[in-house]
């Protein structure tokens, strides 16, 4: 089956048309500390998804498994373009985001193991992670549910006059829901501080963008609500950094939402179920050598902001920190069967029956 994407993905200097108007070209010079972030950023999500992979294949990692591996520049490169205080919430590829807004891995790879010292207490698992301290309001495994959330979040930073905004991530497939038509409406109609994202793998499960509708450039739909809206490459970092940067100036500025279509790739299938029989071995390889991890080490090796050592020293890093969150995966203890009746209510002490 060919590839979705008979279109090249947008370039950090394409100029592209917002509502009839186009926009000023951006071409940000980023410094040397965002470069060492997205470089150890996306190789921690990396590194941390491969191993993921690993321990699901030896059935310790159990229930659904979807891995982030090759769409870390859209995770990274928006931290770098938004603050501490913005929100996040995405669907159920969600072991990328948390990871590079700062959650711990010990805690994200206890969740995956359903233990106590999860993230969601083990309730959660693979699909549900969750981070309060980071502002990571979760992944969510109804499709779309998600949009209409994130459009909530928006309304309450709005309500409460904090100039803060929410990014929310979803695939392609959620494209399709009723519910992402509803918020894109009320998020234009009151001016929400939200981010709208598409994470375009280019197939929702195993079904092609091409298959499920006559509108193959996703970012169109929000220009029916006069949404500004733009492609973006998002196997380079930089230019997520730049889109998702205009995107928060006029979310901040009151000008209300933006749709990023983040067109992207990823390497493995759907979930470790799937058998990836939908496209080719050349197609994953041809998506391959525009690696994003591949892209930053070369641009900061060609800028001379580090050595091949230095990179390596960072690579070494990490597998400790992913072999640790293992250790500390194995080594915790599974939740409590009384565990079940907690955080169900905010109300601790709600009747409910036991029995």
């Amino acid at each position: 089956m060919a590839s979705v994407k008979e279109k090249a993905p947008a370039s950090s200097s394409e100029t592209t048309k917002q509502n009839g108007k186009d926009p000023k070209p951006v071409k940000t010079e980023f410094t040397k500390e965002q470069y060492m972030y997205w470089y150890e950023s996306m190789q921690l999500q990396r590194k941390f998804e491969e191993k993921a992979g690993q321990l699901y294949g030896q059935q310790k990692i159990r229930g659904f498994c979807h891995l982030y591996i090759g769409q870390e520049a859209g995770s990274s490169g928006s931290y770098t373009a938004l603050t501490k205080d913005d929100k996040w919430i995405t669907a159920y590829r969600d072991h990328g985001i948390p990871l590079a807004l700062g959650s711990d891995p010990k805690a994200v790879m206890a969740e995956l193991y359903a233990k106590q010292t999860g993230s969601s207490k083990g309730k959660g698992g693979s699909m549900h992670i969750f981070d309060k301290s980071v502002n990571f309001v979760g992944g969510h495994g109804i499709v779309g549910a998600q949009i209409p959330m994130g459009a909530g979040i928006a309304f309450a930073e709005k309500y409460n006059k904090t100039k803060n905004l929410c990014i929310c991530f979803f695939g392609d497939g959620a494209v399709r829901q009723g519910a992402l038509h509803e918020a894109f409406n009320m998020a234009m109609l009151w001016k929400l501080p939200v981010i709208f994202v598409v994470e375009n793998n280019g197939y929702a499960m195993g079904t092609s963008v091409a298959r499920t509708s006559n509108v193959t450039e996703l970012y169109t739909i929000g220009e029916s609500y006069d949404m500004p809206s733009e492609p973006v490459d998002a196997m380079d970092v930089e230019a997520v950094h730049e889109a998702v940067g205009r995107a928060a100036e006029r979310a901040r500025s009151g000008e209300g939402p933006t749709f990023l279509e983040f067109r992207t790739y990823r390497y493995r299938g759907h979930s470790m179920s799937d058998p990836q029989k939908y496209r080719t071995k050349d197609e994953v390889e041809q998506y391959k050598q525009r690696d994003p991890i591949e892209m930053v080490r070369t641009r900061i090796l060609e800028k001379g902001l580090a050595t091949e050592a230095d990179l390596e020293a960072i690579d070494k890093k990490i597998k400790g920190i992913v072999d640790e969150s293992v250790k500390f995966a194995e080594e915790s203890p599974y939740p409590s069967p009384e565990e079940a009746y907690k955080d169900v209510y905010v109300q601790s002490d709600y009747p409910f029956l036991k029995e």
